[in-house]
């Protein structure tokens, strides 16, 4: 994109007063940014009202700095690609224009092409159960390997996990975020956004110099449920943003899957209303594979191994949070065998040790 082109779309996306229902509107109107700039105030007011027509009529005071920066951000050399993507572009998800309110323009970082693959989102919890982030993996990483590209929001939580998951496989992920690209929120998340960029995609549709607002990550969700042909809810609370993002996928004809869990983790509860409201139950990546039709990598025909036997102590802790107390309960054994045996157990992966001295069985694959 030349200068002057990207000037005219940032003066229309970064003008105070016109949002993105009237950068729509206009852009439908006149076919393209410069061609909204040069049209005469009264005739953008007969298509977005007054507010938006004469605050175009002059560019904002940062319109240079910000296209200066811009453009140094798209010629820099990095390992990873960089570039912006507006709606007429060939690498403009499809996905993303059958959706009520489209991003108009989006900065990319790393593969782009990933955008117009099949994908599926996966979204939870900022505070999940061990067993939750484990769900998480396991599931992007088999999604990954069957071909499927995974999209999420780089939150805490779920939202990593899931990255880290379609990572392990071919496939990879797309992190849509909530700030500009030379930003990486939250702090934590500066290796794996790192690791995003060099194997994946991270895409967003605020310049650069956002801050991590409040108000941009249930926007950005918009985004991560239109990508996608179904969005996976891992855990969730009541009151959650992930809850936001299945709302969108089932507006915009997407599905929507679940994972059931304790009905006496508030984790859950988000899911589990899901479900009551339609969401399809899933217990496996499989599921999700078969209800969208869509091939496993596995080789056909090929065999499930045995199970294993099962150890008398993790069918006593079953999957719900258990205290030591209700194991002696349950198995009779005193509480030094049960904190050696757990000891065991916790680092080998396979327990969870909880705050209020509970513990957790954790489920892999």
């Amino acid at each position: 994109m030349e200068r002057d082109e990207l000037a005219a779309w940032l003066r229309l996306l970064e003008t105070p007063q016109v949002g993105r229902e009237s950068a729509r509107k206009l852009l439908a109107a006149f076919g393209s940014p410069q061609a909204v700039i040069d049209a005469s105030t009264r005739a953008r007011q007969e298509v977005a009202g007054s507010g938006p027509a004469v605050a175009l009529a002059s560019p904002p005071d940062t319109l240079d700095a910000l296209t200066a920066a811009t453009t140094d951000w798209l010629a820099a050399d990095t390992p990873e690609a960089r570039t912006v993507i507006t709606l007429g572009d060939a690498l403009y998800p499809p996905a993303l224009l059958e959706t009520a309110d489209p991003p108009l323009l989006l900065y990319a970082q790393g593969r782009a092409e990933l955008l117009c693959q099949p994908s599926v989102a996966i979204v939870g919890s900022r505070n999940p159960t061990p067993q939750g982030l484990a769900s998480a993996r396991a599931f992007a990483a088999h999604l990954s390997r069957a071909g499927l590209v995974v999209v999420s929001g780089m939150a805490l939580g779920v939202d990593g996990a899931a990255h880290q998951g379609a990572l392990d496989g071919p496939s990879s992920t797309v992190a849509v975020v909530g700030t500009g690209l030379d930003r990486v929120y939250p702090r934590r998340h500066l290796e794996l956004a790192h690791r995003i960029a060099r194997a994946g995609l991270i895409v967003s549709e605020y310049a650069l110099g956002t801050p991590p607002l409040p108000a941009n990550f249930p926007l950005r969700n918009r985004i991560i449920a239109g990508l996608a042909r179904g969005t996976l809810v891992v855990e969730a609370a009541l009151q959650s943003g992930s809850l936001i993002t299945a709302r969108l996928a089932a507006e915009s004809g997407r599905d929507v899957f679940a994972i059931p869990g304790s009905i006496h983790s508030p984790q859950s509860r988000g899911c589990h209303a899901l479900i009551k409201q339609g969401a399809k139950l899933v217990d496996s990546a499989q599921d999700i594979l078969e209800d969208l039709r869509f091939g496993d990598s596995a080789a056909p025909g090929a065999a499930a191994p045995p199970p294993a036997p099962a150890d008398p102590l993790l069918q006593a802790l079953g999957f719900d949070p258990v205290s030591l107390e209700a194991l002696v309960a349950r198995t009779g054994w005193s509480a030094a065998e049960l904190n050696t045996r757990l000891l065991d157990f916790e680092l080998d992966g396979q327990v969870a040790r909880l705050p209020g001295q509970l513990f957790q069985r954790i489920a892999h694959g």
